[in-house]
């Protein structure tokens, strides 16, 4: 079985994507509290939450957006890109047991120093909850 070592800047072309699919679990929204100590009663306490403009509580935006990191460290560049920037907007609520959807797609590339602009977003039900942005350095063959 080989192991998948990541695209190299020479072999990314504008429109190449990847997605992955995501489920949010109780689970995932206790453990990244604790590794991120983000309590906020408004992810962690049913009775906050439904007080809520949003009626229950939600998962972590970050949460949300890590999914973004996974494609760009796994998948496309994968393994050797560094990550360096993200802009992104949070537009809807994610919550526990949602589907999430991630995408990347290269849409620049700039040749000083291999950065590749991807367009990222990430949807629940069709629906965009984060829209942006990610840079990243992708290795060039020989590195």
């Amino acid at each position: 079985m080989s192991v998948f070592t990541g695209y190299k800047y020479e072999d990314l072309d504008i429109g190449m994507s990847h997605e992955t699919v995501h489920v949010i679990t109780e689970d995932d929204i206790q453990r990244f509290a604790e590794v991120s100590g983000d309590f906020n009663p408004l992810h962690m306490s049913d009775e906050f939450a439904a007080k809520t403009i949003f009626g229950k509580r939600i998962a972590h935006g970050a949460l949300t957006a890590s999914y973004i990191s996974g494609i760009l460290g796994n998948n496309l560049p994968g393994p050797g890109a560094i990550f360096i920037g993200l802009s992104m907007r949070f537009k809807r609520p994610v919550h526990i047991g949602d589907e999430v959807t991630v995408r990347a797609e290269v849409s620049e590339k700039k040749e000083r120093g291999n950065r590749v602009t991807l367009k990222v977003d990430c949807t629940v039900d069709g629906k965009r909850v984060i829209t942006g942005e990610a840079e990243v350095v992708a290795p060039r063959r020989g590195d």
